[in-house]
């Protein structure tokens, strides 16, 4: 479904990401491990097109897409949910929510569609959807975040750190959503720092250091790698 091959990116003279390659299968939750500025987001910007490649290529079913704008590549079923939730907080969550279907903005039944779907993932939201999204607690905000971008109807969904900053018990039930999602018939990628988790959903995994993949595998293989339990998983 999505493969990078050999890519890296640069920020002026500073190497990001260095010759990466993943793959990721239609039906799959991949997961990137790693720790802050280790290349996990900047993985995702440029696969949503707002990095460019310095080298490599970037191919989602079978087409380029690192030549392409981010809206076509929403448009073609790329969205992503992005690390610090980035929602509008003086908006209501009905109008942050409506911001995910602008492609569908023409089509009110598949928007109203949408709507239900997010309503039965997260009921919160359909009992707050007049509330500003400030105003909303911060697992509450992961999942407006997460419900917009599920407005889009993503065959590919780009998961940016979804557990950060929230309550343990919020991360538990936010990782069985997530495998919900992917149930139905969403293809994820999942950035995150809490590999246990992660891990406990995940069809396989990297690993990535400075910006480059040192470990990669099944969810048993990297669970059961000593170097990745010492660093992320910790037992």
């Amino acid at each position: 479904m999505l493969e990078l091959r050999n890519v890296s990116v640069q920020y002026g003279s500073f190497a990001a990401v260095k010759n990466v390659n993943i793959t990721v299968e239609p039906g799959e939750i991949v997961v990137l491990l790693g720790s802050n500025g280790a290349g996990k987001s900047t993985v995702f910007r440029t696969i949503s097109g707002l990095n460019k490649l310095s080298e490599g290529e970037i191919v989602f079913q079978g087409e380029r897409i690192d030549h392409l704008s981010p809206d076509r590549i929403v448009q073609l079923g790329i969205v992503q949910c992005a690390e610090g939730r980035k929602l509008f907080p003086r908006m209501t969550v009905y109008e942050n929510l409506l911001m995910g279907a602008y492609i569908y903005r023409k089509e009110k039944e598949k928007i109203k569609q949408s709507l239900q779907h997010v309503y039965e993932l997260f009921p919160i939201l359909q009992e707050k959807r007049n509330d500003p999204a400030g105003a909303l607690s911060g697992g509450q905000q992961q999942m407006l975040a997460i419900g917009r971008a599920l407005m889009s109807h993503p065959k590919l969904l780009l998961l940016d750190e979804p557990s950060i900053g929230l309550a343990p018990l919020i991360v538990e039930q936010m990782f069985q959503i997530i495998a919900r999602i992917n149930q139905e018939g969403t293809t994820i990628l999942l950035a995150e720092q809490n590999a246990h988790a992660a891990l406990s959903i995940a069809h396989k995994g990297y690993v990535f250091e400075n910006g480059t993949i040192v470990v990669e595998g099944t969810s048993e293989q990297l669970f059961a790698n000593d170097n990745v339990r010492k660093a992320y998983i910790g037992t």
